[in-house]
C-alpha cells in the first residue's frame, strides 16, 4: 500500500477539499486526485462521494479513515526508529517564552533520557509567533497559550490559574482582605496588551467602574514578573510563570475578595492533518505530572 496515497487521503479528509489538500501537500490538485484514485483501485473501495466541488466520505471511507491514520503514524514511527540508528533525529519545538523558561527545564531531562538519539532545538517567541512557525513548518509543533487558526489542530494540556502576585514586604501581605478597589490603587503592571488575558483583567476593573493605576504595560509575562520582583509594581500572572519564585518566597500570591477566577490555557498546536507525534504524547504525560 503506497504511503503517499494514504497521506493524501488523510489530508483530504482533514481539510475537506482536494484543492486544499494539494496546497497543504505542495502538490497539484490532479496529483492528489490521482493518489486517491490509485488508493481506491488498490483496496477496491470508493472512499468519497463526489458532487461537483463538494466531497464527503462514504460509509467505507469513514471506516477506513482511523485505520489510515494509524498506518501513517506507524510508518513514521518505524521510519524514525530505523533512522535513529545512524542519523540523530532533530525535533524542533516552538515554545512561548514563559513555558520555555519555567516548564520545559523540568521535563526535558527525562525526555532526553528516553529519546537518546533525538537532537532537540527549541525556538521561543510570543504564542502568535509560534503559531505562524507551526503553519510555515519551521517547527514540528508548538507549546503556547491557546491560539486558533484553520490550519492547525490543538490539544489542551492544562488550565493554569492567573493570580495576583506581589513582592516580599508588600502592604497587601499585612491585610486581612484585599478588594479589587484596593488593587486599583496600586501600581499595576499588565502584560501582552490586547490579549484575552489582558482583556479579562481589564474587564475586572471596568465591571466595578474603576480606573486601575496601570503603571507599566509590557509585551511578555517574563518581563512583568521581573519588574514585580524589583518592587516596581504588582501583577496578575499565570502560576506556571512564577512557580520557582513562589516556592522560594520571592513572590507572594494575594487572594482577592470576592475571589477572582480566571486562567490561562496551555495547548500543543500542530499542523492540521499531521499525525500526532509520539514526542507530544511523552511531553503531555510529563506536563500532567507537573500539574
Amino acid at each position: 500500500m503506497n504511503i503517499e496515497n494514504i497521506e493524501a487521503f488523510i489530508y483530504v479528509c482533514q481539510v475537506g477539499s482536494f484543492n486544499k489538500a494539494a496546497e497543504a501537500l505542495y502538490l497539484t490538485q490532479p496529483s492528489v486526485t490521482a493518489r486517491i484514485q490509485s488508493l481506491e483501485r488498490e483496496i477496491n473501495i470508493k472512499l468519497f462521494h463526489r458532487n461537483g466541488n463538494k466531497i464527503s466520505l462514504t460509509e467505507k471511507g469513514e471506516y477506513f479513515f482511523p485505520h489510515a491514520q494509524k498506518i501513517l503514524q506507524s510508518y513514521q514511527e518505524a521510519k524514525y526508529g530505523l533512522q535513529q540508528v545512524n542519523i540523530p533525529y532533530e525535533l524542533v519545538i516552538g515554545s512561548a517564552l514563559s513555558i520555555s523558561n519555567n516548564i520545559l527545564p523540568d521535563i526535558l531531562p527525562s525526555f532526553i533520557s528516553e529519546f537518546k538519539d533525538v537532537r532537540i532545538k527549541i525556538i521561543t517567541g510570543h504564542s502568535k509567533d509560534i503559531l505562524h512557525k507551526v503553519i510555515n513548518k519551521d517547527v514540528d509543533f508548538g507549546i503556547v497559550r491557546t491560539e486558533t487558526h484553520p490550519q492547525i489542530d490543538s490539544i489542551r494540556l492544562y488550565n493554569d490559574p492567573i493570580s495576583l502576585f506581589v513582592p516580599r514586604n508588600h502592604v497587601f501581605l499585612k491585610e486581612e482582605s484585599v478588594t479589587v478597589e484596593d488593587v486599583s490603587k496600586q501600581p499595576l503592571i499588565l502584560f501582552d496588551y490586547g490579549s484575552m488575558d489582558w482583556l479579562t483583567i481589564h474587564r475586572l476593573f471596568l465591571s466595578k467602574g474603576l480606573n486601575p493605576n496601570i503603571y507599566l504595560e509590557v509585551d511578555n509575562m517574563e518581563t512583568a514578573k521581573n519588574l514585580v520582583l524589583q518592587g516596581v509594581g504588582i501583577c496578575f500572572l499565570p502560576e506556571h510563570c512564577v512557580k520557582k519564585e513562589f516556592e522560594n518566597e520571592e513572590l507572594f500570591r494575594v487572594e482577592i475578595t470576592p475571589p477572582v477566577k480566571t486562567n490561562i490555557s496551555i495547548d500543543f498546536i500542530y499542523l492540521k492533518g499531521k499525525p500526532k507525534s509520539v514526542f507530544m504524547d511523552f511531553l503531555k504525560d510529563k506536563m500532567f505530572e507537573q500539574h
